[in-house]
């Protein structure tokens, strides 16, 4: 620092709503190390984004509101619900309090994915967003890395591994909750930003990997043109990030 220059670091009032999950207790920790007041919100600490409770207090004075709530059903109809009462509550009630930046995590690619329920139901949960004329930042992640052991186990067929024929870039849970956090910091997108692990590989060597890592060499992973993701059918690339 040079004479009479000084750093000006910028401290916001930031509201992570669904800051109990594995993403949102991550985006609160960077965001208190970056010396930021954070409102840690869920339904353990008072607030319920389908009945709208708590939602005032949650949001009172806060610059920016960081939405990483998911459904616990992810069955056509309750998640469907769930999105769009939740972004309709938190919508209202950000207006209310005069938020200037809502930031909510989606999906790379969701909106090519219209056969699942749950992809449908997080593009509705995006439109009330960007139509809601509040300032707004999504960010779209690819799948979680922690998850592609569940979700190998979940594509298991009479004992067969049976995956679709595309490909996948699994991303830590730090690098979406560090993306996320970063967006809340900066000045609203009004737009999407895609974020995605290091590395796009087939879902077959996505099941290679999960069995490895329990010693399990037998298994038998065939690909499948009828195996589906969460519903939908997919194209070669429709769950990474565009070249």
């Amino acid at each position: 620092m040079r004479g009479s220059e000084r750093v000006i670091v910028v401290r916001m009032r930031i509201t992570v709503i669904g800051a109990s999950g594995l993403i949102g207790t991550k985006v609160v920790e960077r965001l208190k190390d970056q010396g930021n007041e954070v409102v840690a919100s869920s339904r353990s600490t008072g607030v319920d984004v389908l009945t709208g409770a708590g939602l005032a207090d949650a949001l009172e004075a806060a610059d920016a509101l960081i939405d990483v709530t998911n459904s616990p059903s992810f069955e056509a109809g309750p998640v469907m619900e769930f999105f769009s009462t939740s972004a309709t509550n938190l919508v209202d009630a950000a207006r209310h309090a005069g938020v200037g930046h809502y930031v909510a995590l989606s999906i790379v690619g969701v909106d090519g994915l219209l056969d699942s329920g749950y992809f449908r139901a997080k593009v509705a949960q995006e439109r009330i967003i960007t139509e809601s004329g509040i300032p707004y930042s999504i960010v779209r992640a690819t799948q979680f890395a922690e998850f592609t052991d569940a979700i190998t186990e979940s594509m298991t067929v009479e004992g067969e591994i049976h995956v679709p024929d595309a490909l996948i870039q699994p991303i830590p849970a730090d690098q979406v909750a560090s993306a996320v956090a970063r967006a809340a910091a900066s000045k609203p997108l009004n737009g999407i930003v895609n974020v995605g692990g290091p590395h796009k590989i087939t879902f077959a060597q996505m099941a290679r990997d999960a069995l490895a890592r329990k010693g399990d060499n037998a298994t038998t992973i065939v690909i499948d043109r009828e195996a589906r993701y969460f519903g939908a059918a997919l194209g070669t690339s429709s769950l990474v990030t565009p070249d």
